[in-house]
């Protein structure tokens, strides 16, 4: 039963009760610039909070007003759809004043190399390929400093207390994170036919076929950036490839840095058309629960990562069924973590291309919208080709940008999938904006609960909905406290809660998670 009004008001008295008001004003603090995101010190990891994936970014007037009558110190949220514990981490100096490192002993370090998985489109000139990564120097740190250093992004434990190989792994996230990047070096590349990569069952790992030439040095013709970043797409030569607009395999190149041995990644030429699928990973193909901020944490800092139910199952088969379908995994992570993601996923799941959170901050889109920018370079890559998103709810940036990636780009979304985690999960406790799919095809896109609802969807023919899974869709805030769903779509839209109190009550919820 939905709660009145007044039930509601009711709710909210101990919250309000609970708050103390200010002795003084507050101190004017003078906004960050947008294109400026400033590493932080050691101290300053230490003292931020847990911020929520942007779910309510775009909230103003009634609420804004509401909470601050309260006196809730209700974080900001972030566009990137990133928790807050994936942002802000320390670069260049900062990393050297953190682990206590001067200039020479940093230039006694070897310098090492990380190169995401790329995609490479077919053009009149022939193949050209994403070059995609960043140079750093990984510093000696004690086990006892790494241990200091990990603590910062545990909540209610240590690594002392936890697991040994939990700890291990803590440790080695924590040495990835502090590194220092490396600005202005050149990078040369050795192609090599790929003879696997990826866990779909299939001989090769599914999702590409070895191909029978493209053995070629490519040396990058850009030096890196101030952060130590290097991308974009390069010219390379044929070599024994197959042409683009005569084949409609995937070729499968990897690609290996000269001077680093691990700075080495398999890459995807995909032909103009046919299908791709970009897959988000958190809390959709592993179980990350960032809604939950100390669980989110372990699992993503400390813990093995653990598929999601039978999710490999779903890509499994549609890697053998669906004839020379690419796959494409978009996360926001940020780019220094993303090693144990492209590890889990080639163990797990089909092989494919990865895009990141990248360091370099100098694009205005990059800064404000990492998701969209990222998904619109590759829709621009392959304007002929069919794509099918898949993601879950916890995402503020996914609600927002699936639906708008349907409407820039007409024709070329096949189907939107959407785990429901506020329906699967009962520690998600924010809403989601469904207001983005209103002017959709109601038949191109589905809310699931479980991998199995995707079972037996014919995707290649565009059957997106399974009729059997109710789909329940207001076109607004959904999953808010009580039940209680809003949009000309809910089910008792005759019931006048005042907008300010369900969505501060969610607030409300954030700052408590």
């Amino acid at each position: 039963m939905v709660p009145s009004p007044q039930i509601i008001l009711f709710a909210l008295l101990p919250f309000v009760s609970s708050y103390a008001v200010p002795d003084s004003a507050p101190v004017a603090v003078a906004p960050r610039h947008p294109l400026i995101t400033p590493s932080p010190t050691l101290q300053d990891v230490a003292s931020r909070t847990v911020r929520r994936r942007g779910v309510l970014d775009d909230l103003k007037g009634d609420v804004d007003s509401v909470l601050s009558g309260l006196g809730s110190n209700i974080p900001s949220y972030v566009a990137s759809g990133v928790p807050n514990f994936f942002q802000d981490f320390p670069t260049g100096d900062k990393v050297q004043s953190s682990l206590g490192i001067d200039d020479d002993q940093l230039k006694a370090l070897p310098t090492s190399v990380l190169n995401v998985p790329g995609y490479g489109n077919w053009t009149d000139q022939g193949w050209s390929l994403r070059f995609r990564g960043n140079v750093y120097k990984q510093p000696n740190t004690t086990e006892s400093k790494l241990n200091d250093l990990a603590n910062v992004f545990l909540i209610d434990t240590s690594v002392e207390k936890l697991p040994p190989d939990q700890a291990n792994q803590a440790r080695n996230l924590t040495a990835e994170i502090f590194v220092v990047q490396q600005s202005n070096q050149n990078v040369t590349f050795e192609l090599k036919p790929a003879p696997m990569a990826g866990a779909s069952g299939e001989p090769g790992g599914g999702g590409a076929v070895t191909p029978n030439g493209g053995s070629q040095q490519v040396k990058f013709p850009f030096p890196t950036t101030a952060e130590g970043d290097f991308d974009a797409f390069v010219a390379i030569e044929g070599n024994g490839l197959e042409d683009g607009n005569k084949t409609s395999n995937i070729q499968r190149l990897n690609v290996y840095t000269q001077g680093s041995n691990i700075g080495n990644a398999t890459s995807y030429l995909v032909p103009s058309t046919g299908m791709t699928i970009i897959s988000d990973i958190d809390d959709i193909l592993r179980i990350t629960k960032i809604y939950q901020p100390k669980e989110g944490l372990l699992n993503s800092f400390a813990r093995p990562f653990v598929q999601w139910k039978d999710m490999p199952d779903i890509y499994s088969n549609w890697s053998r069924s669906i004839p020379d379908l690419h796959f494409h995994y978009l996360t926001t992570t940020p780019e220094q973590i993303t090693r144990n993601y492209m590890d889990f996923i080639y163990k797990t799941y089909p092989g494919g291309s990865f895009d990141t959170r990248p360091l370099n901050f100098s694009d205005v889109q990059a800064t404000l919208s990492i998701r969209k920018y990222l998904l619109t370079k590759i829709f621009e890559t392959y304007p002929k080709r069919k794509f099918v998103l898949v993601a879950d709810t916890s995402n503020s940036d996914v609600m927002k940008d699936y639906p708008q990636m349907a409407t820039d780009f007409p024709g070329q979304v096949q189907c939107i999938f959407l785990r429901n985690t506020s329906a699967t999960d009962d520690g998600d406790k924010f809403p989601y904006d469904t207001s983005g799919f209103k002017n959709l095809d109601k038949n191109s896109y589905m809310f699931f609960k479980v991998p199995d609802d995707l079972t037996n969807l014919d995707i290649q023919n565009g059957q997106c909905l399974n009729a059997t899974i109710q789909q329940n869709v207001t076109f607004g805030y959904q999953g808010l406290p009580f039940g209680i769903n809003l949009g000309k779509g809910a089910a008792s839209p005759s019931l006048q809660v005042p907008t300010w109190i369900v969505l501060g009550l969610a607030g409300l919820a954030a700052a408590f998670i």
